[in-house]
């Protein structure tokens, strides 16, 4: 049973996400995003782990800053005589990837979901992207896109396939879907719903069994694994999924971002990205191989 005072703040950290999505100013948006932080810091809090404090102070520290960040984009972009639009529109976008963790402001992403538990970690993954893409949507620039949905495909390629903690996994995996999110809102304001959509329910998926066998490591994965086939199935078709092989629901949304991408002639950018995410791909056949071809002994 949730305590009262965490159904109280999601209830705000609900509400605070339709202020920020349905506001028809910049302010009110931001003040969506500030409720928004507030909201979720007392959600972290959890007593049987101890780097809960650790987070939620990296978490209220990063996004202070990317909201300070995107005060003053605000307060130059109705300003122009100030500063160029561009260069402050180039700011406020950058504090939304601070702010949702695209690459390459991800630092604090996998270090700080390290220290969550599972259903907050869903949250953080899942419900809290939804404010700052669907702003990000309103002020979108493409090279600015191009260049962020490069780096998040080669960062959780590269930086997630020696991970052993499930946890950071599954942060460089948003990543990942993070870069094809962006990819597809360049074109299509629509595409990205639906991926967002699609990934969410596969990481509700994959978090509620992590969650309910209380799984944080690799080897505890394959133990359970080797305990019980109904979860190994479960898991190798998630994970297949979450890395987008076909012929599984996490597929369909890459090919309709990859269809629209080529209709719009952004060639170079597919192909990049489909290379890239191949490297995604191969730690999750990895972690399935290893649970079907491996005993849990045999994984030191």
């Amino acid at each position: 049973m949730l305590p009262l005072y965490k159904i109280l703040f999601f209830s705000t950290l609900i509400s605070s996400t339709m202020i920020s999505i349905s506001s028809q100013s910049w302010l009110g948006m931001w003040m969506g995003l500030e409720i928004n932080l507030m909201s979720f810091i007392p959600m972290m809090s959890y007593h049987k782990n101890m780097m809960s404090t650790e987070s939620s102070i990296k978490y209220f520290i990063i996004q202070a800053l990317a909201s300070t960040l995107i005060l003053m984009s605000i307060i130059l972009m109705t300003n122009m005589f100030l500063i160029s639009y561009d260069f402050s529109s180039m700011i406020f976008n950058s504090a939304l990837f601070t702010k949702m963790g695209a690459a390459p402001f991800h630092f604090w992403f996998p270090e700080m979901i390290e220290g969550l538990s599972w259903m907050n970690s869903l949250i953080l993954m899942t419900w809290q992207k939804i404010a700052p893409l669907v702003i990000f949507s309103y002020n979108i620039n493409n090279l600015i896109s191009m260049f962020v949905v490069i780096f998040c495909m080669m960062i959780s390629g590269f930086m997630g396939i020696n991970q052993i903690s499930l946890r950071k996994i599954m942060a460089y995996s948003s990543i990942n879907h993070l870069g094809w999110m962006i990819s597809s809102m360049m074109f299509n304001q629509m595409i990205w719903m639906i991926y967002f959509l699609i990934y969410s329910i596969m990481s509700i998926n994959i978090i509620f069994i992590l969650n309910k066998f209380n799984l944080f490591y690799l080897k505890q994965l394959f133990y359970h694994m080797k305990n019980n086939k109904t979860i190994k199935l479960f898991f190798i078709m998630n994970f297949l999924s979450l890395g987008g092989l076909p012929p599984f629901i996490g597929f369909f949304p890459k090919w309709i971002t990859i269809q629209t991408l080529i209709s719009n002639q952004a060639l170079m950018l597919t192909f990049i990205m489909m290379i890239l995410t191949l490297i995604t791909l191969f730690f999750y056949v990895r972690i399935t191989f290893s649970s079907i071809l491996l005993s849990s002994s045999e994984i030191k």
